[in-house]
């Protein structure tokens, strides 16, 4: 296979060009080796034809093509699925290394001149506008984001393929070496060519679903790999820009970035997420972080040979070398024979402390460290002693830096969220409840009864029930997480787990239910002197329209309560909420979605206010355009500025964990813009922009859109008695659910009802099918309804563009669907449909939709063509466009013979195998799926 295309028209992405032309040849020489110059032949003709029919549509080249493929023989067509599909994966890896190929060009280029969204941008900004540096220090000191990874299952490639795809990257990287050999560089095609061949010789799919421990080693990795080293030199960058434009003091930022996991603690719909899982992913956690630090501690004894004999240590250092003689016994390393090296020698002991902590008999003991303040107070002995004898640069390099690595994973790693149905804690406390003679049926109360009821048992110092009562299986599961969280922070420290996320909450009980049962464990308490002890908080997810409405009136009943309130002034008076992006957009459509998302986070905002409580807001966005996905900088910039006081946190899952943080050049340049946007979005809410004081004349616009675009989109999807049967049809969303990508099943019940079916799968078989409805879908209707024909009324959209972030920030991501979509495609999905009057009729209303938004967010921007504001995303789209046609058309042909098999009673693995393979080829061609 040959390139790609012209990536771009500029000269700079020559050796982009250069890199995908290299792996395309390469994959062509696989494909011949492995298939013959038959196989490459085929693949050639699809590629060819494909790419002309792009350029100009021509009937009978379309009937060429599609004959094609139809024609191909099951083993040929088997591997021609694979050939598109792998060449994708070469080019993603080429346009990631490119990314981080035009970092290191600008920076060796720019010389003085500063890049456009780093973090010296940002604070040469601050010094610009002439922020004292007293208001510098508590901007800083206000900021705050935590990345959460989840194990939701939108990554369809296994773990081994993307470790072949690390090599191949790092091979390429080494391709740019200006001093490579001739030789040096055959050598290198022939790795290349090797690891191609490899990749072209594993297996894709997964061979059955992963387990939950599986999910929880490949979290990890990207810790192992990338974010344990990446993450400190964020910091010490930012670090360095203050020194630069703030020089009249030293700097130690405070920690405001680090990342968290749901993965081994997400328990909504996923019964295999037991209390002993929980246990078990922090004990890996753990595990893996005190390997890192003795991996570094043993670096470090590389590196300190000072000697006695030369330079005078402290005589703190040498005191604590007798006290650990004294009280550390060498088992599994070994002492250090020298004593007049004595750094040395204290890092022996370390070592050794570290290693005990895996040891529970010598839990209590001087033996092992039991808290990370410990390991903090030795690591800062050490650097004090270096710094007595004037070796400040080691203390300011590799001292400094793990240091700042113990301050951000702790003994723990990650802070690891727990997550539950509000349904399964309201049916666990109707038993306890019951049992506990307390009410016979807790269930049945009314709201108010339920939320009395709680407040009084949670002023009561008495526990319901003792912890051998006999309960059903699952209320004695869901009281063993709050124990397991009680031991987990005894053993691992209070930042191991700290908030309890409730799914689908609807109402103030359903928070109360969970303070209930964290009292029962001990997680809740009042001290002697009568202050409220509380080491876990209750965080609502507010998840559909309705409950988006809710929200601020459900906050303002519970900061109401005393006990409840005095709760959150035990956690710093700050709370957090979590916003659903998912489930509100499959709810009430793209535009729907976003606007009552912002109305949400402004009106909570306010009304904590009042009760002088700061608000942590938690985004729970997917990778996906219909699950409120986008770059992680522009996310942090669409926020509200005055609402981001309390921190944000932002899920990170599926692909966007591999696209973003598996190489450290890319998971560097991802955190630096996070970083500068956070800064500038701290600046914002201290300084507010004529934007924000304009935001009430948009509010009296938006609304009304809004409205329309849910009724246009609920019609559809909620009242059309077809819609069902038009989008399990239409797309291989059942196919989908065979793709063992994740532990959790696809619905939140064995149920065919669609408030069953889960956001992930939803939007991936959309996406699948080219349709990506639920990123665009409504907002023609709505935009066009609010003009009405009238010119004020567009020239009003126009100006909303061009001063209105959020508006604009809504409309371009409209555009990146819409640009994606392709309806010429989508509709030989619908030719799958067997009704043909549901295939006519909804096929005509998605289609006249598509064209009607078009229409009108060209009018909107001005523009001649979707994107045109992005020429570098447009132009790519528009090269993956042919790449990724001769896979949906297969597809196509594969679900149609696959399905016509199986309601004949078949079966057909080879068949189910090639539809799995075209989905991950797809997902590897449009990137952002899930």
């Amino acid at each position: 296979m040959t390139e790609l295309g012209t990536v771009s028209r500029t000269s700079s992405n020559h050796l982009l060009r250069r890199d995908v032309r290299f792996l395309g040849n390469i994959l062509g020489d696989v494909l011949v080796h492995q298939g013959g110059r038959e196989l490459l032949d085929h693949v050639e003709k699809i590629r060819e034809t494909s790419k002309a029919l792009r350029a100009e549509f021509v009937p009978e080249l379309y009937e060429e093509f599609v004959s094609a493929i139809n024609n191909l023989e099951p083993d040929i067509r088997h591997q021609v699925i694979r050939a598109f599909a792998i060449y994708f994966q070469l080019v993603n890896i080429a346009e990631q290394n490119h990314r981080i190929r035009r970092k290191r060009d600008y920076e060796r280029s720019a010389g003085e001149s500063v890049q456009p969204g780093s973090i010296e941008s940002a604070i040469q900004e601050l010094k610009e506008k002439n922020l004292p540096i007293e208001e510098v220090q508590e901007l800083l000191s206000g900021i705050s984001l935590e990345l959460v990874m989840t194990a939701h299952p939108t990554e369809a490639m296994r773990r081994a393929v993307l470790d072949i795809h690390k090599r191949i990257a790092n091979d390429m990287m080494e391709l740019d070496n200006p001093s490579l050999t001739y030789r040096e560089r055959e050598k290198l095609r022939e790795q290349l060519l090797n690891e191609v061949l490899t990749l072209w010789q594993t297996d894709e799919l997964r061979d059955r679903k992963p387990t939950v421990i599986d999910e929880v080693r490949n979290g990890m990795y990207f810790f192992h790999e990338t974010l344990f080293n990446v993450l400190p030199d964020v910091y010490e960058e930012l670090e360095r820009c203050l020194g630069k434009y703030y020089p009249e003091r030293k700097w130690h930022v405070p920690t405001y970035l680090r990342f968290g996991s749901w993965i081994g603690g997400d328990r909504d719909g996923n019964p295999s997420v037991t209390a002993s899982i929980t246990w078990r992913t922090l004990h890996m956690q753990r595990n893996l972080v005190i390997h890192k630090y003795e991996t570094l501690l043993r670096a470090l004894m590389r590196k300190m040979s000072f000697s006695t004999t030369i330079v005078g240590v402290s005589d703190e250092l040498l005191r604590s070398i007798e006290q650990e003689r004294e009280r550390v016994e060498l088992k599994s390393v070994d002492r250090w024979t020298n004593d007049n090296e004595p750094y040395r020698v204290k890092l022996t002991y370390m070592i050794q402390k570290l290693q005990n902590m895996r040891d529970d008999k010598l839990k209590g003991t001087s033996q092992r460290y039991h808290a990370v303040e410990e390991f903090i107070a030795d690591l800062a002995l050490i650097d004090r002693s270096l710094r007595h004898h004037y070796a400040d640069f080691v203390a300011d390099t590799d001292l400094k830096k793990l240091v700042r690595q113990v301050e951000l994973f702790g003994f723990h790693l990650a802070a690891l969220d727990v997550r539950q149905h509000s349904k399964e804690h309201e049916n666990a406390m109707t038993e306890v409840l019951a049992k506990a003679g307390v009410t016979e049926n807790y269930a049945a109360l009314s709201e108010e009864a339920k939320i009395d009821l709680l407040h009084k048992l949670l002023s009561d110092t008495r526990p319901l029930l003792h912890e051998n009562a006999e309960l059903t299986d699952a209320s004695k599961e869901c009281l063993d997480v709050y124990r397991t969280i009680y031991r987990a922070q005894e053993e691992f420290g209070r930042g191991c787990i700290s908030s309890y996320l409730i799914s689908m909450t609807q109402g103030a009980s359903d928070m109360l239910e969970v303070m209930v049962f964290a009292k029962e464990a001990g997680l809740f308490r009042r001290a002697r002197d009568g202050s409220i002890v509380s080491t876990i908080q209750s965080v609502p997810l507010f998840e559909t329209i309705d409950d988006l409405h809710a929200a601020p009136e459900i906050m303002k009943t519970l900061f109401e309560l005393p006990v409840y309130r005095e709760t959150v002034r035990a956690m710093g008076d700050l709370h957090e909420i979590m916003l659903g992006y998912s489930d509100s957009n499959k709810d009430g459509g793209m535009v729907t979605a976003n606007w009552e998302l912002r109305v949400a986070l402004n009106d909570i905002t306010a009304m904590a206010k009042k009760y002088d409580v700061k608000l942590k807001f938690f985004h729970g966005r997917g990778g996906a355009l219909g699950r409120g996905g986008m770059p992680l900088n522009r996310s942090i910039l669409a926020q509200p500025p005055h609402t981001i006081g309390g921190g944000i946190k932002i899920t990170e899952q599926g692909e966007v964990l591999t696209s973003r943080y598996s190489m450290e050049g890319i998971a560097y340049r991802s955190l630096e813009q996070a970083t500068s946007a956070l800064v500038k979005a701290a600046y914002l809410a201290k300084q507010p922009t004529q934007e924000q004081a304009s935001d009430a004349e948009w509010a009296a616009i938006l609304p009304e859109i809004s409205e329309t675009a849910q009724t246009k989109y609920q019609d559809l999807i909620f009242r059309d008695p077809g819609f069902m049967t038009f989008f399990k049809e239409s797309t291989p969303l059942s196919e989908v659910g065979e793709l063992n990508i994740g532990s959790r099943p696809s619905k939140r019940k064995n149920s065919e009802r669609f408030e069953d079916l889960r956001a992930i799968p939803w939007v991936f078989a959309w996406t699948q099918s080219r349709y990506l409805l639920p990123a665009w879908y409504a907002a023609g209707t709505a935009f066009e309804r609010f003009v009405g024909g009238d010119p004020a009324k567009l020239e009003t959209l126009r100006r909303m563009y061009r001063e209105y972030s959020f508006f604009a920030t809504l409309v371009d991501n409209l555009q990146m669907a819409l640009a994606k979509a392709d309806l010429l495609i989508a509709g030989k999905y619908a030719d799958m449909i067997k009704d043909d009057e549901i295939h006519a009729r909804i096929f005509t209303l998605v289609e006249e939709e598509y064209n009607r938004t078009t229409a009108i967010l060209l009018q909107i921007t001005g523009q001649n063509e979707i994107l045109d504001n992005v020429p570098v995303i447009q132009e790519s789209i528009r090269l993956r466009n042919p790449y990724v046609d001769p896979l949906s058309y297969l597809q196509v042909q594969l679900l149609t013979e696959l399905r016509e098999r199986r309601a004949d009673g078949e079966d057909d693995a080879e068949l189910l195998r090639e539809v799995l393979l075209t989905i991950n080829g797809i997902a590897a061609g449009l990137r952002n799926t899930g």
